[in-house]
């Protein structure tokens, strides 16, 4: 996985990043009518494949198999719903988000692309049961997941990037500080350029 693991609630947004370097973007398009994620989901693909990069659908694994869209990341009530061995017939990848050991245990047991840990801070994304994570955790996890990838997500900000990485995440992932920054595209390079510069 690339260690910029960029997450986006729009095509729009998609469209304007992406081709500053996006090697990775999820589409997190929340609240839409069905058409209406269709016509987001098809757009971020089409720029995603135009520029050689990674989208990973959130949420709606159907969508993905109808579209032909390779990656879906799932929570955990996602997952229950969810047709694993018709994705693995498909070739679509899945991440799966986690919170506590026991989320994590469940998420291992379908042998996932990857595993989120968050949130690692506090995170404004939206509210949460779980507070935050923090650092050790980040660490305990990637001694669990061993070879399954991980990504940490909540409250990361360029300045706490090497930290996600030295304990162990392989993958720092962002939504509002790339979201709701005055200049996006601008606070989208620095990602590109601490976590390249993270990079072995």
């Amino acid at each position: 996985m690339d260690r910029f693991y960029l997450i986006c609630g729009d095509a729009g947004l998609i469209e304007r990043l992406v081709p500053l370097g996006v090697r990775t973007v999820q589409l997190r398009a929340k609240g839409l009518a069905a058409e209406a994620l269709r016509a987001e989901a098809l757009r971020a693909r089409d720029i995603c494949a135009a520029h050689g990069a990674t989208l990973i659908l959130n949420d709606d694994w159907q969508l993905a198999l109808d579209l032909g869209i390779g990656w879906v990341h799932l929570g955990q009530e996602d997952l229950d719903g969810a047709d694993i061995p018709a994705l693995r017939r498909a070739g679509v990848r899945f991440g799966l988000s986690t919170h506590d050991e026991a989320e994590l245990e469940r998420a291992l047991s379908h042998d996932p692309a990857y595993v989120a840990l968050g949130p690692i801070w506090q995170t404004l994304l939206k509210r949460m049961k779980w507070g935050p994570q923090g650092l050790g955790r980040v660490t305990e996890w990637k001694r669990r997941a061993g070879a399954v990838p991980l990504v940490a997500i909540g409250g990361i900000t360029p300045d706490r990037v090497p930290l996600v990485l030295e304990a162990g995440a392989d993958s720092a992932a962002v939504v509002t500080d790339i979201a709701t920054a005055p200049d996006p595209e601008a606070r989208c390079r620095e990602w590109i350029a601490v976590t390249r510069k993270a990079a072995p």
